[in-house]
């Protein structure tokens, strides 16, 4: 044992690299993606450590070149996730028992891990598993994950630090104890870091959890979880359980030892984990808690004061940026008409140099969709598009090599147009033209339009404008931006 009261390291905002022609970032960069193109992973399903090969599996390819295949992903049928689970119970008391300072060491490790040797091997899973552009997969892979371990580690021990005030011959103490069971971490393939985050959170705070990645994001998941476990975390703290979501969501949900689920993913499939949920409460030896983030359809709008340099940066960037896979992507956007004419211009020249292809080529700014479901979903809203709107820019598509989709602007006229209120998870923006002394009533429009709440922004050079937006579009968005796009908080 040791005494004293232990402090984690001032945690601080991991540095973007550039990766500019000739930096050995860029250099080290390219070998990375050149060995792990060269590979072909077998991934197995891994409970208390030990790799299990099922034989049933799923081929990850490159979005940006469908014919090749990255790895085969190895299916947890019903009775492993069963194993799984009870793995994770049976360390769940040492891992409990295991003093905070030494748990967040493993996670402080990793952090530095991340930062310096395998940098580059889990931005190059990222970039050739996901389509990522480097500069996507290093604010993603790498820094934010980075970020999301060191400063994690001091939002715990600001958590433990809170202690309640005692009156005189007594001592109050508050201890925060992991949840009884185990956490069910399901996560989504467009942001590796939200990916690995769900489960290390739990994990850190002393639970054990059961991780269900999409099959998209394995490459990197699996990549990072090697990293994990040669910075010390223990085996079956972290249990791995890729395949089928239905299936390993279905014995989750009947376990009686589920404690909590971490979810970040579409809203439907959120819907079904909560029912599930509520259909299985008295089973369960607790409540379980259950934390979720799902989809968005963000907007921005733009009062007639807005910068129009401004405004196209913000379309441009904030709806086009990796392919428009961000739940807090640019989606809707509401224009003044007398903006609309040199917006519109200036917008179709932008989106018209943008470069799409294999993102180890760094002209490109953008990759390909995720895989075919997604590629036909996102053409089947530009054919709407060309049906009921009018095509600004872009509006093309090509799965020949690639499951690429050209980046796309469309104009409706009918603010209550499904290309307003469905999410899209593309690079495909809609844009509505109001009349300028309509500003109160779009602001109406702009939240009441669609179910979604996750992100929106406002331009204006007007303060009056943006104060009366923050007020009325309070409710239409958890993370609201003033002249700045709505992504990348």
């Amino acid at each position: 044992m040791s005494d004293g009261t232990f402090r984690v390291p001032t945690p601080e905002n991991e540095p973007v690299k550039g990766y500019v022609a000739g930096s050995p970032e860029r250099a080290e960069l390219d070998a990375a993606l050149e060995k792990a193109a060269g590979e072909t992973l077998d991934i197995p399903v891994l409970i208390d450590g030990k790799p299990l090969r099922t034989g049933t599996t799923t081929d990850v390819v490159m979005p940006h070149d469908h014919g090749h295949v990255l790895g085969k992903v190895h299916h947890a049928g019903a009775e492993d996730v069963e194993k799984a689970i009870a793995g994770a119970l049976r360390v769940a008391p040492a891992w409990q028992a295991m003093p905070f300072e030494q748990r967040a060491a493993i996670f402080q490790r990793a952090a530095d891990m991340l930062a310096g040797p395998w940098r580059q091997r889990v931005n190059a899973a990222c970039m050739l598993g996901q389509s990522k552009t480097c500069h996507q997969s290093e604010i993603d892979a790498a820094c934010e994950l980075i970020d999301f371990w060191r400063f994690n580690c001091a939002y715990a021990e600001a958590i433990y630090d809170w202690q309640p005030r005692s009156v005189p011959g007594q001592w109050n103490r508050a201890d925060y104890r992991p949840l009884e069971g185990f956490v069910f971490a399901v996560t989504p393939f467009n942001f590796l870091s939200i990916a690995v985050n769900l489960p290390t959170a739990p994990a850190l705070m002393g639970n054990v959890v059961l991780w269900k990645p999409a099959h998209t994001s394995m490459v990197g998941a699996w990549t990072v979880l090697e990293l994990l476990r040669e910075a010390g975390l223990p085996d079956g703290v972290v249990q791995l359980v890729p395949g089928d979501g239905p299936e390993q969501g279905a014995v989750a949900l009947k376990n009686e030892h589920l404690a909590g689920i971490h979810f970040t993913g579409s809203t439907g499939t959120f819907r079904t984990l909560y029912q599930g949920v509520g259909e299985n409460l008295p089973g369960y030896r607790t409540i379980p808690r259950i934390v979720g983030e799902t989809g968005g359809k963000d907007f921005i709008v733009f009062h007639p004061s807005a910068d129009l340099e401004q405004a196209v940066t913000a379309v441009v960037r904030g709806g086009y940026e990796y392919q428009g896979q961000k739940c807090s992507a640019v989606s809707r956007i509401y224009v003044p008409k007398s903006m609309w004419p040199a917006m519109k211009e200036r917008l179709a020249a932008e989106i018209g140099q943008l470069k799409v292809g294999d993102p180890r080529d760094y002209a490109n700014f953008m990759g390909a969709v995720i895989d075919r479901k997604a590629w036909e979903k996102i053409t089947g809203y530009q054919k709407l598009g060309k049906e009921t709107g009018t095509i600004v820019a872009g509006g093309t598509a090509d799965d020949s090599k690639g499951f690429f989709v050209d980046p796309t602007l469309v104009e409706v006229d009918d603010p209550k147009h499904r290309l307003m209120q469905e999410e899209i998870f593309g690079p495909v923006v809609t844009a509505y033209v109001y009349d300028d002394a309509k500003w109160t009533e779009t602001l109406d429009l702009v939240d009441s339009t669609s179910p979604y709440g996750l992100t929106g922004a406002v331009f204006a050079r007007d303060r009056a404008a943006v104060l009366q937006a923050t007020e009325r579009l309070r409710h239409a968005a958890g993370n609201f931006y003033v002249n700045d796009k709505p992504t990348g908080a």
